[in-house]
Formats: structure tokens, sequence, C-alpha cells
């Protein structure tokens, strides 16, 4: 039995090849299916996100078999994309037994992430477990090892600040915002734009239980399709300053080489709020904020010049916190390589206690046989437990005899730690 972690990722391969060699998410069960149809895979789970493409198999195959199972998983991998006449070598990643353990749960707790400490990864792999035991794909092996590794995850967040410091300027925003305002639950966010930028600081604002979101941009469609994935409501740039008024914070990333927010129609909209202070971030490059609506007060307005600092200082603390991360990492490497190589030793102790079963049968019905006889029943037990302590210990003691006779002492030393043996020298 053997582990294999294949696949590619941000750092090993451009989005040209990411995107050949993706999953989509309505082919994963066909995907898997056909997977551990192969002969060599006996469980497998596959996880396709826009950063990275992995496979993680159980192989039926001893290690000295895994190169060539590797091989037919890479030709599945490219027959399955249509890319037989692509050689993806070089972009490709294996990571086999204990190191693909290891680098599971580093994936898992954002330590491999394009953002360090990133938690969208966790629930991404969680997604992907669920669907593989969905198609019937895993079993004993991969269950155990994605339950290990959900709960190292668990552990690095609980005991260490790896996701805990803004890292981008969406997350930097939203982390300002709420030292501000301190309930979000009462509060309404206007979001102007709708590209990838917003769009995270739309998801962290709902992470956040944000009251109210409101999202502008120039194409109203655009702004609709964002706004319903986070229950929002769109407005076009025109409707802008009929809703300023409402917002509590704004945060503008659009491209326009014009400003979008004039400091006359945020001078209104504080009018209007009675002074109620406004949070802005202006992530946009140019601003979308004139430079003038800090002088007002009641506002509070940050550039991505501002958010630098801060944005430099949790990725400090983040990369702190991932060196105690794997600290953790590699006590659950070690935690679970010890189950797996527990697992070789149940099938003796299963053997061992088969014979000492069959063993104990035979002694049982010789003493029933006395016993039917008429002998008596005090020298039919002894003769039982005389029997089957001989029966038992027989085979043991011919074996380590003949151990001291060759010489294999570590044979002897292991029979007195197994049998709890106390010699002269103890």
């Amino acid at each position: 039995m053997s582990l294999l972690a294949l696949g590619i990722n941000h750092k090993t391969a451009p989005v040209k090849i990411r995107e050949q060699l993706s999953f989509a998410a309505d082919t994963i069960m066909d995907a898997l299916q056909d997977l551990v149809a192969q002969d060599a895979v006996d469980e497998a789970v596959i996880l396709s996100t826009c950063n990275r493409t992995e496979l993680y198999c159980q192989l039926n195959c001893s290690n000295d078999d895994t190169e060539q199972a590797t091989q037919a998983l890479i030709l599945w991998l490219k027959t399955h994309h249509d890319l037989i006449d692509t050689d993806i070598s070089q972009y490709l990643y294996l990571h086999p037994n204990k190191e693909a353990v290891k680098h599971l749960l580093r994936v898992a707790s954002g330590l491999d992430s394009l953002v360090l400490g990133e938690p969208q990864i966790l629930g991404q792999l969680k997604s992907a477990f669920s669907v593989a035991k969905e198609s019937n794909a895993i079993g004993q092996f991969l269950n155990k090892l994605f339950q290990h590794t959900f709960s190292c995850a668990k552990q690095v967040r609980t005991d260490t600040a790896i996701g805990a410091s803004p890292v981008s300027v969406a997350f930097a925003s939203v982390s300002l915002a709420k030292q501000i305002f301190s309930n979000f639950k009462d509060h309404t966010a206007l979001l102007i734009g709708a590209g990838e930028t917003i769009e995270l600081v739309a998801r962290h604002l709902h992470e956040s239980s944000i009251g109210r979101i409101i999202i502008a941009n120039r194409t109203l469609e655009k702004a609709h399709t964002l706004a319903q994935e986070f229950n929002g409501y769109a407005i076009s740039l025109s409707e802008i300053p009929s809703h300023l008024a409402e917002a509590d914070i704004v945060i503008s990333s659009t491209g326009s080489q014009l400003p979008i927010l004039g400091k006359g129609t945020v001078e209104a909209a504080i009018k209007t709020r009675k002074h109620a202070p406004i949070f802005m971030v202006d992530i946009a490059v140019p601003r979308d904020i004139e430079e003038q609506v800090g002088d007002l007060e009641d506002v509070f307005l940050y550039t991505v010049d501002n958010l630098k600092e801060i944005i430099d200082e949790g990725l400090k603390s983040r990369q702190e916190a991932a060196l105690k991360a794997e600290e953790i990492i590699d006590v659950e490497v070690s935690h679970f390589m010890g189950w797996l190589r527990s697992l070789n030793s149940i099938s003796t102790m299963c053997l061992y206690r088969e014979q000492s079963e069959s063993i104990r049968q035979e002694v049982l019905e010789n003493a029933k046989k006395q016993l039917s006889s008429g002998k008596d029943v005090e020298l039919v037990l002894n003769d039982l437990t005389r029997q089957l302590m001989n029966k038992l210990i027989h085979k043991p003691c011919v074996q380590i005899k003949q151990a001291g006779k060759d010489g294999r002492n570590e044979l002897v030393d292991a029979a007195i730690e197994l049998f709890e043996l106390q010699t002269d020298d103890q």
C-alpha cells in the first residue's frame, strides 16, 4: 500500500497550463470513478481550484512498484484532458507517502497558498473530500488521512495567528473598518466596482456579517451578478449620490481614469447623515475618490499606500505564525505515519489471536473428553491449564532459544520487551 500526491499549482505552472488540467465541478464525480477504476488505484480525491489541481491516491502496490503506478496516473491525467501529446512533466510535482501527508497538511493549513494562511482552501478540500465520498472513491485510508488533515488545520488556526493578520488590500480594508465599527450587523457598505478585489472585499464583509451591501458599477448587470451572491443591492455609478448617505463604509476599486467621488458629493452625504462618520478606502490607481475628501470632518479616508504598512505587518505576522504551524504539522505527520505503521501489525495480531484460539479450542475439547470419562474435575483443570501454557509458549521459546544460538541478540531483547520480562540485570 502506498500514498501518492500528484499535481500542479501556481508555483509550478502558469495559468495557461493550470486551465488545461483543471476539472470542472460537474465532471469530478465521473473523473473519480474512472480514476479508481485504474488498476493501481484503490482510493482517490481530486482537488481542483484556480491555483492548483491535485490527485491524492491510495495505491494498491508496494513502494517498489510506485514508479510504474505514477506513470500510469500521469498518463490518465493527460488522457482525461486530451493532452496525450503534451509534455506536462516539467510542471508536475510528486509526493509519495510521508511527503504526501505533509503536503496535504500544509495545503489545508494555508501554508502552500498564493496568499499565506488564506482559509478558503480548507473549505475547498472539504468539498473535494465530500465529492469523493459521494463517488465511492474513499475507503479507510483516505478517510483517516483527510479527517486527520481537517483536525490538524483546525489546530493550526486555533493555536497560531496564521489567518489573523491582513495580507491583502481587501482583507486590510475590512480589518480597518472593524476598528471603526464594532458591530457590522448595524451598518451598510457601498462597494464601487465589480472586479476581483471588490469581490474579495464583499466576501470578507459578508463573512463578517455586514448588515447590508450595495454594489455600484458602470455595468449594472455585472453589479447585479456580484450583489446576488452576497444578498446585496446593485446600482449604477450615476446612482451613487442618491445612496451615498446610506453607507457607513465605502470601498472603491475601479479602472476609471477620473475620480468617481468628489468632495462636494461626499460633503452632501455627510450633511444628510447628520455627521455620522463614513469610513472610506480608495484602492484604485488612479484614485476613485478625490484627495480633498480626506479633509472633511467625519470622513476616514485611506488609500492603497496607507494599507501597505498594514499589509507588510500582517505578512510578517503570518510568516512568524507559519513557523509554529510547520512545527504542528511535523508532529501531526508523525502521528499519522504512526497510525499507518500500526496497520502492518494488525494482521500479525489477528494471526496470533487465531493461532491462540485454535490452541484454546484443542485443549478445551481434550478437557471435555476427560470430564465425560469421569476424571476428577480438579485434575482436569490442572491438566488443561498446563497444556494451554505449554502450547502457547512452546514456539516462542523454541525461537528465542534458536536466536540465542545464532547470536541474534536483538530478537532476544525484543522478546524481553514484548513479554515484559524482568531479567537479572533489572
